[in-house]
Parts: C-alpha cells; sequence; structure tokens
C-alpha cells in the first residue's frame, strides 16, 4: 500500500507505505497495533462483566500534552498487520467471549480498518473509540461497519484545543464528526445485559480550570440530540503526567468541589450515562502495550 494521506482533518498530504510514514501521525499505510485483548476500564456498557476486545492503535493525529497512552501516541510502535491479519486478530479477540470489538484510536488507519471490517461477520458490536478528530468524509468509510460510536469531545474553544492539542479546529470538527455518528447510528439500543448495541457515547474529560468548557459541551450534546438518543460520559480521571513543566494549569487535579457541580450540571440538563468520582484519577487502567493478543509478526 502507498498513499498520499489527507484522510484526517489535518490533509497533510503525507506520503505513507506499508513501513513508512508522515505527518503528525507519524504512522505507516498499514495499521500497527500493541494489545488486542478484554479491556474493563471502559464504561459499563462497553466492558460489562467479560470485558471490551480492545484493540490498541499506535500514533495518533492529536498532540495531546496530557495524553496517557504517550507511550504509543506519540510514536509508531507495535505489530504491524496487514488487513486479513487485522481480520484474523479481531475473530481471535472476539472468541475470548468478549462484548465488543473496541478498536482504540484508529483514525489514521480508517482505510484497512474499513476494509477488514467489509463482510466480516463477528456477531458482536464493532465499537469506534475515538478522539473525535476525524473527517466526515473518512467516518463515511465506517458506515454500516461500526455499530457504536464513542469519541472524545475534548474541547469547546480554539485556543485551548491549539494550546493543548495542536489543533485549533477541534471543536468545529468534534461536533461534525459526532453529527455524522448520529446519522449513522442514531439513538442508543441497549440489549438485555444493559450493553450498548448501537449508537454513540460522548466523553468529555474535564480538565483543569476547564469546568466551563465542561458545561460547554453538555450543553451541546443536551442541546443537539433528542432526549435519550445519545450517552454522555463525564470522566474526572484526568492525571498529571511527566513533560508538563511549560502547562503549569495542568499540573493539578480536577477538584471535588468541581466534580461535584459538574454531575449536578449534568444531570440538571437530564443527560444520560456516566460519571466518575475523583478517586478514578490513576494510571491503574492503562493497560501493558507490550503486544498482548497478537500472533508472532508474519514471516
Amino acid at each position: 500500500m502507498d498513499m498520499i494521506c489527507n484522510d484526517c482533518p489535518r490533509r497533510c498530504g503525507a506520503r505513507r507505505t506499508d513501513e513508512t510514514g508522515g505527518g503528525v501521525c507519524l504512522s505507516p499505510a498499514l495499521p500497527r497495533v500493541t494489545r488486542a485483548a478484554p479491556h474493563f476500564g471502559e464504561e459499563p456498557c462497553i466492558s460489562g462483566t467479560r470485558g471490551s476486545g480492545a484493540v490498541f492503535f499506535s500514533g495518533c493525529n492529536l498532540r495531546c500534552v496530557f495524553c496517557q497512552n504517550r507511550e504509543i501516541s506519540r510514536k509508531s510502535t507495535g505489530q504491524t498487520l496487514t488487513v486479513p491479519a487485522l481480520r484474523e486478530t479481531l475473530l481471535r479477540l472476539r472468541d475470548t467471549g468478549v462484548h465488543n470489538i473496541n478498536l482504540v484510536t484508529g483514525t489514521h488507519f480508517v482505510r484497512p480498518i474499513a476494509e477488514a471490517l467489509s463482510g466480516l461477520d463477528l456477531g458482536i458490536p464493532v465499537v469506534w473509540n475515538s478522539s473525535g478528530y476525524e473527517s466526515v468524509e473518512s467516518l463515511r468509510l465506517l458506515d454500516r461497519l461500526v455499530q457504536v460510536y464513542m469519541p472524545d469531545f475534548k474541547y469547546w474553544k480554539s485556543e485551548p484545543a491549539k494550546r493543548y492539542s495542536a489543533a485549533a479546529d477541534y471543536p468545529e470538527v468534534a461536533k461534525a464528526a459526532i453529527r455524522e455518528m448520529y446519522r449513522q447510528r442514531g439513538p442508543v439500543e441497549l440489549d438485555g445485559e444493559g450493553m450498548l448495541r448501537s449508537g454513540v457515547l460522548i466523553r468529555h474529560l474535564i480538565l483543569p480550570g476547564q469546568d466551563l468548557a465542561a458545561m460547554d459541551v453538555m450543553d451541546f450534546a443536551a442541546e443537539e440530540f433528542p432526549a435519550g438518543s445519545v450517552l454522555f460520559s463525564l470522566m474526572s480521571q484526568y492525571t498529571p503526567m511527566p513533560g508538563l513543566e511549560r502547562f503549569p494549569e495542568l499540573q493539578g487535579r480536577v477538584s471535588p468541589e468541581t466534580n461535584d457541580n459538574l454531575i449536578a450540571y449534568m444531570q440538571k440538563l437530564g443527560l444520560e450515562g456516566y460519571c466518575q468520582e475523583p478517586e478514578a484519577a490513576t494510571g491503574e487502567m492503562i493497560p501493558a502495550f507490550d503486544g498482548t493478543g497478537l500472533s508472532a509478526p508474519e514471516a
């Protein structure tokens, strides 16, 4: 595979081959995967009792200074998978008994992922777990292939989006992306076990000093979509990572008072979904990106 890539909102035109890449994501054309295994750190309607079948891709088209997965997001690491090998990995993970297949940060590999999913009968939902920074055109490659969209909505304003993720256009891009996700899947549907079978779950990580932004994001979810038609996850798990010396405002944690106020605001809006308590702010749910669940590299 050899491509000039304009798939993500950056439209950087980087040349990507099977083994080499460029642009912000620094990734080749073929997916690189660091782990494919049951994961229990998602919302209850995703993790359930048997875990979510999480496939972690390396590289990312954002540059979030607070990223907890920077071990894999800032570099192109892991095992390179051809489309048939990715398909085999998904089937093998499905057979472990997980509730769903959870594709984590796959935006920059959307084409081979869509090819792998095309015609593949997994029998369980496919979850697109993303940053929200993706183009509508790329999302349309996933139409009818993905059942659950789980995007972040990180920022409401351009200034923090530029400062913390080098993406000043993030707010408008994320709005358009989430609207397209809802267009594809419509109102949420849960199965008999309370697991999300279809629909959109919007996530927002509360950043220190950004409580007004959290309210704006919740206002968007409440005003844009019919009541109860999307789920919302308000996350207070922000944990300061090393290397934030240039961002002193991000070196603290979200206070219990701020968290309580935002939970109350979410309830006032009538948003259905999930919230966290401050004790969730640990690094314990970050898995080991050690190749678990991947077969030996192809000869």
